[in-house]
């Protein structure tokens, strides 16, 4: 068989594998340990990053024609891949974050939700939480100011209910006299 022939299988899964993507970054991961590696796969794939190592020329075959044409320039030196299909940020958060603690890692470029980003762009990215983060903090500034009426709205009613109380009971204490008085068997005068 050709070469080509036994490439070929590896462009077109690259391929399908960018073809979805929400964003795709590439890294260089030359001067990690292995249990270096070894966190860096394990915090991708929690998350849902697809992350492999491909030969660069099959990249830019595989890039040929799509979004991620723009990283062809990125494509020197060791290459490692980071594909998510789900979070458009969570590539560049996670690689920025893991090469923070391991100055080894260099991120080259990427592409998110359809732009290239070069590595000063991906770090600003990376900086957006994920979208569950955003989405609770959403649900609970939504949430604030219901919680802050309910509140309000059972103060007031504690009051009101004290109010009455309060009113209720002088006017139960002056009737409790009278009571006592009618209650009381009259006196017979002694004969």
């Amino acid at each position: 068989m050709a070469k080509v022939e036994l490439k070929q299988p590896i462009v077109q899964a690259i391929a399908e594998e960018i073809k979805d993507a929400q964003s795709v970054v590439l890294v260089d991961y030359r001067g990690l340990t292995v249990a270096q590696d070894t966190e860096l796969r394990k915090q991708l794939r929690e998350a849902g990053v697809l992350y492999k190592v491909y030969k660069n020329t099959m990249m830019k075959r595989a890039f040929e024609g799509t979004e991620c044409e723009g990283l062809e320039g990125c494509l020197e030196g060791p290459s490692a891949i980071a594909i998510s299909k789900d979070d458009a940020t969570a590539p560049a958060r996670i690689l920025c974050n893991f090469a923070k603690d391991a100055p080894a890692l260099e991120l080259k470029g990427g592409v998110v939700e359809g732009n290239v980003y070069d590595v000063a762009g991906l770090t600003e990215l990376s900086k957006i939480p994920s979208r569950e983060v955003l989405l609770s903090r959403l649900l609970g500034s939504m949430q604030s100011p219901i919680a802050n009426f309910s509140r309000v709205l059972k103060q007031i009613a504690e009051k009101g209910g004290e109010t009455a109380e309060a009113e209720a009971a002088p006017a139960e204490a002056a009737e409790a006299p009278a009571e006592a008085a009618a209650e009381a068997p009259a006196e017979t005068p002694a004969e």
